[in-house]
């Protein structure tokens, strides 16, 4: 699932999103084909290395320019970060400073899995089925809504900056999170947190029930389930199903929302172990749409 995580300076989403790649559970052997022979393309496969084991994990500048991000050049177009992103995590840190042309570029990727080139008289398509995690600060000066340190940025600079943050890309993100600024019990005293490995465990397991229940629908994750097979491969209870209803009035939910609550929600019930979606699970699902709550 595509993520969003939006605070202060020094919350820890940069750290948070790097730590990603190692709770993902590892490659399958087609998923490692597939990623080989995107970096040999590019010419970044080190001569007589073998299949690549570790998911990629690509964190572009906000600089990077249309071709690099989504795949371009000139007589031989070559894959972009959104390609050498397949099957692994393109994170997006500061993502309200990327060009905006270059930010959009990502919706049919977002949505197809695969970018076509076009050039002259011939195309090429690149697999790019990545999780884009995207980092931003709430403002200009990253502390607008802060409890400790003043918001220094003008209205008219706010409202621009929040507009960099809306539009197509950003209601494909499934989870929107709110990072805030670590309290010093935060810091100095609070106890360890469960281990990456443990978390991982419960990740694989998850993704095993996926694959197993997504199997006759010709998919692998809850993530790609297509909206016609939704209500089918989710299995939501009635009490589920009404609170999703529910949330269209309450929340505003658009029908891309809708479907992306019921995946998430799935997700969840995944990692508890549950045969069918609950009241709780959308309910867990619904928190993650925090833009949606502040609309």
């Amino acid at each position: 699932h595509n993520l969003l995580l939006k605070g202060p300076p020094g919350g820890g989403k940069t750290m948070l999103a790097r730590r990603l790649p190692g709770i993902l559970p590892p490659l399958t052997h087609t998923e490692a084909l597939e990623v080989t022979q995107i970096y040999s393309v590019a010419g970044l496969l080190p001569e007589d290395s073998g299949l690549i084991a570790q998911r990629p994990f690509r964190a572009p500048h906000q600089s990077v320019s249309l071709a690099g991000l989504v795949g371009g050049g000139g007589l031989a177009p070559h894959p972009g970060e959104a390609s050498l992103a397949h099957r692994g995590v393109l994170f997006m840190d500061e993502a309200a400073e990327f060009r905006r042309d270059a930010v959009q570029a990502l919706r049919g990727p977002l949505e197809e899995g695969s970018i076509t080139i076009v050039r002259g008289r011939w195309s090429v398509t690149y697999p790019c089925r990545f999780q884009l995690v995207a980092a931003t600060n709430p403002c200009p000066c990253g502390y607008s809504g802060d409890a400790v340190r003043q918001c220094k940025c003008l209205p008219g600079r706010l409202a621009a900056y929040a507009e960099r943050l809306s539009g197509p890309v950003i209601d494909r993100i499934d989870l929107q999170v709110e990072v805030d600024r670590l309290k010093k019990r935060e810091i100095f005293g609070r106890e360890p947190g469960e281990p990456s490995a443990t978390v991982r465990e419960r990740v694989v397991r998850a993704r095993e029930r996926q694959q197993e229940r997504l199997a006759p629908f010709g998919v692998a994750t809850n993530a790609e389930i297509p909206p016609p097979h939704l209500e089918e491969a989710c299995r939501l209870t009635p009490e589920a199903k009404r609170a999703i209803e529910a949330s269209v009035d309450t929340s505003g939910l658009s029908a891309r929302g809708v479907h992306r609550v019921m995946r998430v929600a799935r997700t969840c019930a995944d990692l508890s172990g549950a045969e069918k979606v609950d009241f709780r699970d959308v309910q867990d699902a619904l928190s993650f749409r925090m833009l949606d709550r502040k609309r």
